[in-house]
């Protein structure tokens, strides 16, 4: 008995419906959004060595709004002591040579002495802090010394006579104003870093006169955020 060899018969495709297709694709889409988006934190997230260094920035900034307000509490304290020392200086050593030397007792020098070397151990020891409130800081300190050895240098002019007690005075009025224009640069600065710190304007400036080419306060009044 003959066989008919016939062709295999081929399976009748199954078409996918639509909605399937569309499903499919919206769910390739989004599993290439959470690949892209891992990839993108991935690569854009601070890395542990960004986070510790973040971490020190904010302390160092917490940090230096606290040693702008020590230091602003500590320059306050020292130009009240150091303005009788600088009043005395001015009336025993007028600058603009209109007036003759005041009295000043050895007692008036002992006092002088006393209270710019409180003020001197004042900044004694100081913090390191940003660059800015140290520039502040140092210039105040170095001012404050500075009056000191006016103090020091007039006390010696005293015991002198002649040209030589001439010169020492006079040596010991340019140690003046050198210290009042230290200070008013320290003082500028401490305003600075004030405004900077969110505490606003504090004019911590010591008294001068007309002529002393000391920096000046700004016309802002005490506590205005206006730069």
């Amino acid at each position: 008995m003959a066989t008919i060899n016939r062709p295999p018969r081929q399976p009748t495709p199954v078409r996918r419906p639509a909605r399937g297709r569309a499903l499919g694709l919206v769910a390739a889409f989004v599993i290439g959004a959470l690949v892209a988006g891992g990839l993108v934190f991935a690569v854009t997230r601070p890395t542990s060595v960004e986070q510790i260094a973040n971490q020190i920035r904010a302390e160092s900034a917490l940090r230096d709004k606290t040693q702008i307000k020590t230091l602003t509490e500590l320059a306050r304290t020292s130009r009240d002591r150091l303005v009788p020392v600088l009043e005395g200086l001015g009336r025993a050593l007028p600058a603009d040579g209109t007036a003759g030397p005041a009295v000043v007792t050895d007692a008036d020098v002992e006092e002088w002495r006393k209270a710019s070397t409180a003020a001197v151990d004042g900044f004694a020891d100081p913090p390191s802090g940003e660059t800015a409130t140290n520039v502040a800081r140092s210039n105040l300190a170095s001012a404050v010394r500075q009056i000191a050895t006016t103090v020091d240098t007039y006390a010696a002019a005293r015991e002198l006579t002649g040209p030589a007690r001439t010169t020492a005075m006079d040596l010991a009025v340019r140690q003046r104003a050198d210290a009042l224009f230290t200070w008013s640069v320290g003082a500028t600065a401490l305003d600075a870093v004030n405004v900077d710190a969110g505490y606003g304007h504090q004019h911590v400036f010591l008294p001068t006169t007309p002529g002393d080419g000391a920096l000046t306060p700004d016309t802002e009044p005490e506590g205005s955020h206006e730069s």
